[in-house]
């Protein structure tokens, strides 16, 4: 199997930053897109950002200019740079990934089990 586990929230005043690491590790033969989603309370899970294996990113209009995806692929691991952070940002923040298991190809989509990211006013 595979795991996806996150670290790295926590507790942030408005205009500060946080970094979001999202580690993959289990039965790993390469991993596509990696993708950050948020859950604010009393809403849906809305995807924030995501990177290409080819280290493409591509962000949610509100994050561009503040959040900044990377990754190692050497350590099957995925991060989540956020600066400017603001209120409204608070949320429960969700890894994706898309794993090949082995040689055949076929990919599945994993999930973290989320960390909290608290930004106070």
């Amino acid at each position: 199997q595979v795991q996806l586990v996150e670290s790295g929230g926590g507790l942030v005043q408005a205009g500060g930053s946080l970094r979001l690491s999202c580690a993959a590790s289990g039965s790993i033969f390469s991993i596509n897109a990696m993708r950050w989603y948020r859950q604010a309370p009393g809403k849906q899970r809305e995807w924030v950002g995501e990177i290409t294996s080819g280290e493409k990113a591509n962000y949610q209009d509100s994050v561009k200019g503040r959040f900044t995806i990377s990754r190692d692929s050497a350590k099957n691991t995925v991060y989540l740079q956020m600066n400017s952070l603001k209120p409204e940002d608070t949320a429960v923040y969700y890894c994706n990934a898309d794993v090949r298991r082995d040689y055949t190809g076929q990919y599945y989509n994993y999930w973290g089990q989320g960390t909290q990211v608290t930004v106070s006013s």
